[in-house]
């Protein structure tokens, strides 16, 4: 069986910094679904994982009040059919149940949904304990190490970049003038 070829340091920075990448995503992640918690509630939930959790949860139980409430007023409209013989009111009566029916269909997208982020919260059960793993492995203070070279490489430009200056600081009109002297240019290009 054939080794694999060693690991050079640059492929090791390179992974450290998508490590790093990754972990500051999912904490931005992370503090979003904090910030749906009402306002002055507790954070009790530590992962992203549990956030989801929560969501399918209380979606579920959003769901179940409507369909019961639904279903109450397709009894109601059963009861209220069964007291006249007009055919104008029994044919708004079948069309209030074919209204009830439609929400009762439209109500199966929470099972589907929780479905979904149930396996979106599995994968992110997954990555969030393989990232947390690996900075384990490296340590703190080395992954620490790659952020601040991370942001101090984020804009290279920047140091050069000063904005408007103050009256009387940084370069005039006058002086780009005197950069594009066409007698300058002209002895530059010749």
């Amino acid at each position: 069986m054939p080794s694999s070829p060693p690991v050079s340091a640059q492929d090791l920075l390179i992974l450290k910094r998508e490590m790093v990448g990754l972990f500051g995503h999912l904490q931005r992640i992370r503090k979003e679904l904090a910030a749906l918690n009402p306002p002055g509630a507790e954070d009790h939930f530590g992962s992203m994982s549990e956030q989801l959790d929560a969501i399918v949860s209380a979606t579920e139980g959003a769901t179940n009040t409507i369909m019961e409430s639904v279903e109450g007023v397709d009894t109601l409209m059963s009861d209220a059919r069964a007291l006249t013989e007009d055919p104008k009111l029994r044919a708004i009566f079948d069309e209030v149940t074919d209204k009830v029916n439609m929400v009762f269909e439209a109500c199966s997208f929470q099972d589907i949904t929780g479905q979904r982020v149930t396996k979106v919260v599995n994968s992110m059960k997954f990555v969030e304990e393989r990232i947390n793993s690996i900075i384990f492995t490296w340590g703190r203070d080395e992954l620490t190490k790659v952020v601040v070279e991370l942001k101090e490489e984020k804009d290279p430009d920047k140091k050069l970049l000063h904005g408007p200056q103050l009256p009387g600081q940084g370069v005039t009109q006058t002086d780009v003038d005197k950069l594009f002297n066409q007698d300058d240019i002209d002895k530059l290009f010749g």
